[in-house]
């Protein structure tokens, strides 16, 4: 083999004279074509220049800012309500036909306080009276409530920690307020 062969790659190969947009004259082209997703994508040009407002380093807005439509602004751990849309971390969502959940991870645990039981012993001893402090008793909520919402192909989940035993009631009052303006 000591002649060489043209590549059957390339777009034009040598010696043929391929026509591109012709089927069969060399229009085939080896390797991926455009980028789709999931392949890098070029980075996005500079923004152009912004003129500030009096030295005070704040940009001016391209276009006129618009009133908020909708209820009042609201906020669930990140999950917050501004006008007609939802914002969270992983995007915004419309508030329009959102469907909001809580699911209650929480606990509230009674115990009896070891100072209850130091004075029950000592006023045992001393009179019969000293029982009474082991009636006594002391309220710890530990764990958190879930919030989650779904809208426009999107979801998003919180975790609102559990303060006291009325956490869960306040979550969902929020929530239901939440729900309204999804109407």
């Amino acid at each position: 083999m000591s002649e060489q062969q043209p590549n059957p790659y390339t777009s034009d190969p040598a010696g043929q004279g391929g026509q591109p947009g012709v089927p069969g004259q060399g229009d085939y082209r080896w390797g991926p074509g455009e980028a789709s997703y999931g392949y890098p994508q070029p980075y996005p040009a500079a923004p152009a220049y912004q003129p500030t407002i009096g030295g005070a380093g704040m940009p001016t807005p391209a276009y006129p800012m618009a009133a908020p439509t909708g209820g009042a602004g609201m906020s669930l751990g990140d999950i917050t309500v501004a006008g007609d849309q939802i914002i969270t971390p992983s995007g915004t969502m419309p508030l329009k036909g959102a469907m909001w959940n809580a699911t209650d991870f929480s606990r509230t645990e009674e115990k009896i306080p070891p100072h209850a039981i130091v004075l029950a012993i000592v006023f045992f001893l001393f009179c019969l009276l000293g029982l009474l402090f082991l009636l006594m008793k002391q309220k710890t909520t530990t764990g958190y409530i879930q919030v989650t919402v779904t809208s426009g192909g999107r979801h998003h989940s919180t975790m609102i920690p559990a303060v006291d035993a009325y956490t869960y009631q306040w979550v969902m009052s929020q929530l239901n307020y939440a729900r309204s303006m999804s109407m």
